[in-house]
């Protein structure tokens, strides 16, 4: 029993350590506001924002809930346990220990929440794919990884659109943007911003060698409004041209491609995905407040060239994570040391595992 009232103590300090972390206190007296400001009168004039409100509000009980439900449920069996210390009853032992297991359960569902606390983290994710340094094999490899987290997206249930894309030469792709929309799209995929790095047998070298190819992976959240951030329109030059990609009938006979230029920073953002030019500049406006948030609070330059689009080798820093196919096979994250023997798998679409080790590892939650 003693054992037992060790590992329920344990247990009690995650969850007040998780209950600190996502700031629930303070998030508790925030609902009861938002829940007074739904009895307004006023407050289904706008009946999109009330919906969108009812929402958040509706997933923030729920989440708040189940957190109180596990502190209370977890302080009453550690009560029972310890009421019972002495106590020689088999059984009661067993049951005793099969609630607390019930609680552990609970509680590491519970802590994914940790992983995607952010404040962007139930938004679409727009994931941009630059290839490096490697030529024809980098372009590759840059559409090898488009189709890796086109297939993520797929077994996740998430939706896509491509957003801007160039095709390579002669294989591959020089970049591609897309839009990843799902249940906490941007709060896992933010996981995957960085350089990632492989190593194969070139299928375009004559002799069949070994290369190293690299490819950058830029990871914003689509923002339909950012409070402390606003576009003048004067800051912003509007380019049109013809799309050569996906949208329609209209395509590549109309020019509804469109890309956006924010002046004082010189960061861009394209789509030509959409089938009006109205719903391409829209699209893209998002993109932008995406990329602008994550420069203003940039900390280090090297951020901010590469959100201005300045890619240099040594501006990218450190892969995050080398996919090996020969000479052995190994998917490796170099923060995390989580690793695969199975690229395939993974370059099939199994990233969720590395991506979660990450979530985990930032969040502090074992």
């Amino acid at each position: 029993m003693n054992e037992l009232i060790s590992q329920l103590q344990d247990l009690q300090s995650q969850v007040e350590r998780a209950w600190l972390s996502l700031d629930l206190d303070r998030r508790s007296q925030d609902l009861v506001s938002k829940q007074a400001l739904m009895q307004t009168e006023d407050f289904w004039q706008d009946r999109k924002k009330a919906e969108t409100i009812s929402r958040e509000i509706a997933r923030e009980e729920e989440q708040i809930l189940n957190w109180q439900n596990l502190r209370h449920n977890l302080a009453d069996l550690l009560v029972l346990a310890r009421t019972g210390q002495d106590s020689e009853q088999g059984d009661w032992q067993n049951e005793l220990n099969i609630s607390f297991e019930q609680l552990r359960a609970q509680y590491q569902e519970l802590a994914k929440q940790l992983m995607l606390s952010g404040p962007y983290a139930g938004q679409p994710a727009i994931i941009s794919i630059y290839a490096g340094a490697g030529g024809v094999d980098a372009q590759d490899w840059a559409q090898m990884l488009e189709r890796m987290y086109l297939r993520l997206a797929e077994k996740q249930g998430w939706q896509t659109v491509i957003l801007d894309r160039m095709p390579g030469q002669q294989a591959g792709i020089k970049y591609v943007t897309m839009k990843l929309t799902g249940e906490n799209a941007f709060g896992y995929l933010q996981a995957e911003k960085g350089v990632h790095r492989l190593v194969r047998l070139s299928p375009f070298d004559a002799d069949h060698q070994r290369h190293t190819s690299f490819a950058m992976v830029e990871v914003l959240p689509e923002l339909e409004q950012v409070t402390d951030i606003v576009i003048d329109e004067k800051d912003l030059r509007i380019d049109v041209f013809r799309a050569s990609g996906h949208g329609g009938q209209s395509v590549n006979t109309t020019d509804s491609a469109v890309r956006l230029t924010h002046l004082p920073t010189g960061i861009t953002a394209v789509c030509q995905n959409e089938r009006s030019q109205m719903q391409n500049k829209e699209q893209a406006r998002k993109y932008l407040l995406g990329k602008l948030e994550q420069y203003y609070h940039a900390e280090k330059e090297e951020e901010r060239q590469r959100l201005r689009g300045e890619f240099t080798e040594n501006a990218w820093g450190s892969q995050i994570r080398s996919y090996v196919i020969h000479p052995y096979k190994m998917v490796k994250d170099h923060r995390t040391k989580f690793e695969s023997k199975d690229p395939d798998s993974v370059l099939d679409g199994t990233v969720m595992p590395f991506i979660e080790a990450h979530l985990s590892q930032q969040a502090g939650v074992s």
